[in-house]
């Protein structure tokens, strides 16, 4: 435990400040932490078979250009490249052909490193883009996740008897979930309303960021199914006491993701 709270209190020392200043700093660090997530899906990956170490560069590069893509931008729009995407495609799918060995490399690894590229790419890209919006913004995501595992960790141990899904995380509960969209909901709706617009109606944010809350619990889910796929308690030991970065960021990816629908009416 004690590990555990100095890492914590180090990540937001490291973190907070970054924040803070937005722009360029904070795109960098997004940046590291994405190239870092998916050393962390290749790391589990590859407990089963191992990468071309040329392509694991490769798609370190292109993590880093992803993460940071478009980064002076101020306004919250998402403006895309598809050539992006098919030059991804295109240079994790010909090394089948010229590595010509399926046992070595074949299309379940080329897809899996062009997905892996663009989930951590354009999950770390939207962190970027919303803070450069409004740190605002990126404050009530951070909340809604924070609140939410706190209370779903307080919760769960103090009541919690029902099991949520037990064959992917065994500790988590209902009533740990509920606890923590509970206070999720009231802690971010309560500053989304008074710092970021109070002319929104009360009752469709709360809505929304309740959804937001589950997300982010589905998110925890869905990362903990990975792991738990390949055998593994973390993703990295990157964090002394938490695991890895995918152990920190899977809930605010997966809301971050989530928000990006919603933004156009919230």
């Amino acid at each position: 435990m004690k590990v555990r709270v100095i890492s914590a209190i180090i990540m937001i020392a490291v973190f907070v400040p970054f924040l803070i200043i937005g722009e360029i700093p904070f795109a960098i660090l997004m940046g590291v932490l994405g190239v870092c997530g998916l050393y962390e899906l290749m790391r589990v990956r590859e407990s089963k078979k191992k990468f071309p170490i040329v392509l694991k560069v490769i798609a370190y590069f292109l993590v880093l250009a992803f993460s940071m893509y478009n980064i002076n931008s101020i306004e919250f729009a998402y403006k895309f490249d598809y050539r992006v995407v098919a030059f991804i495609i295109f240079m994790f799918t010909s090394p089948m052909v010229f590595i010509n060995d399926t046992k070595r490399y074949n299309l379940n690894d080329a897809l899996f490193l062009i997905g892996s590229i663009l989930f951590v790419g354009l999950s770390f890209n939207l962190i970027v883009i919303t803070r450069n919006f409004d740190i605002s913004y990126i404050i009530y995501l951070l909340l809604i996740t924070t609140i939410t595992d706190t209370f779903a960790l307080i919760t769960g141990m103090l009541i919690g008897k029902h099991k949520l899904c037990p064959d992917i995380s065994p500790k988590k509960t209902i009533e740990g979930l509920i606890g923590g969209m509970l206070m999720g909901t009231f802690v971010a709706s309560a500053f989304y309303y008074t710092v970021i617009s109070s002319s929104i109606s009360l009752v469709f944010l709360i809505i929304i960021t309740a959804i937001l809350c589950l997300v982010g619990q589905l998110g925890d889910l869905v990362f903990s199914s990975i792991k738990r796929y390949y055998g593994v308690k973390d993703f990295s030991n990157l964090i002394p006491g938490h695991g890895g970065i995918l152990d920190r960021f899977d809930s605010l990816i997966f809301v971050t993701l989530a928000f990006i629908i919603f933004k156009g009416i919230i």
